[in-house]
């Protein structure tokens, strides 16, 4: 009689499976670190640069630190995700009550070792920049500051999204990107605005007050409509185009809301709202190979 065969274990990174991290990290939004820093890359004129220390920050904005962002976030809101019908598939991880822990300690693992070697390899001011970033993150789902749960601070503490940018100019020595910097800022307030009005329900009820549930859906539409506007209008001197692409995707999306203000409506166009980056760098990359080219 042959004997049954054991099933194979998922791989596993630390004490989780690897797919369960993977989710955790949303690679879909990895662009918004990633792209930033590459974004910054071509705004410093370095944007062929291959030195160590860049590629080892690459490598930190993929898995390692966004890992950081939305574990953090999940460890915290347990209570939301569980509430929440979009979680456990391709927007985000719902984690056991028993995956927390190991998670945290994952987290740590990777972060820690990357924060130590860039923050001994980088000039003191893009070192500085990117442990900002790295705590304005943590701050937002950890307490005692737990910004997610405090509005208007909420969205505000996202320009942690926007600071990647600073980090080739600081690392160069070249001029700072400033206005690039401010419209990445009011994209990144507006962005968040608007993709959390999907998630009014689960937060009512789990008590996590936010900027959608003190403005309400249509009062949150218009003020990401209104950061949009803004990011727009602050990009229009670099790059007209790319000030269009702002302006049609991300505020069509806040207009098309507005006229129908549900989180139910907000859910509809999130996947606009993952992709929104993908379209506004690839018009940007068009002009850049235009560029290239001449």
């Amino acid at each position: 009689m042959s004997r049954l065969q054991p099933r194979p274990r998922p791989l596993t990174l630390s004490a989780l499976p690897l797919r369960q991290v993977l989710l955790v990290s949303r690679p879909a939004l990895w662009i918004n670190t990633l792209g930033v820093a590459v974004t910054g890359l071509w705004l410093s004129g370095q944007l062929w640069n291959m030195s160590a220390a860049w590629l080892t920050l690459l490598l930190y904005l993929t898995l390692p630190f966004n890992l950081l962002i939305y574990g953090l976030n999940d460890c915290a809101d347990l209570d939301e995700d569980a509430r929440s019908a979009r979680k456990g598939g391709w927007q985000g991880a719902r984690l056991a009550a028993g995956e927390a822990a190991p998670l945290l300690w994952l987290i740590l693992g990777l972060n820690l070792p990357f924060l130590l070697v860039l923050g001994w390899w980088l000039p003191p001011a893009a070192s500085g920049v990117l442990l900002l970033s790295a705590g304005l993150f943590a701050g937002y789902s950890l307490r005692p500051l737990r910004f997610k749960a405090r509005p208007f601070l909420d969205g505000l503490s996202n320009v942690a999204y926007a600071l990647p940018l600073l980090i080739p100019a600081l690392m160069v020595g070249a001029a700072v990107p400033w206005l690039a910097f401010a419209a990445l800022c009011a994209y990144a307030v507006g962005k968040h605005a608007f993709d959390a009005v999907q998630d009014i329900p689960a937060d009512v009820g789990a008590g996590t007050r936010t900027v959608a549930t003190r403005l309400g859906a249509s009062g949150t539409a218009l003020y990401a409509l209104g950061w949009f506007a803004l990011a727009g209008a602050l990009v229009w001197a670099l790059s007209p185009l790319s000030s269009a692409a702002v302006c049609l995707v991300c505020g069509g999306m806040a207009l098309a809301l507005r006229r129908r203000p549900t989180p139910r409506q907000a859910a509809r166009f999130y996947p606009l709202s993952i992709v929104s980056p993908w379209i506004v760098g690839a018009v940007s990359g068009v002009q850049l190979v235009y560029l290239l080219a001449k």
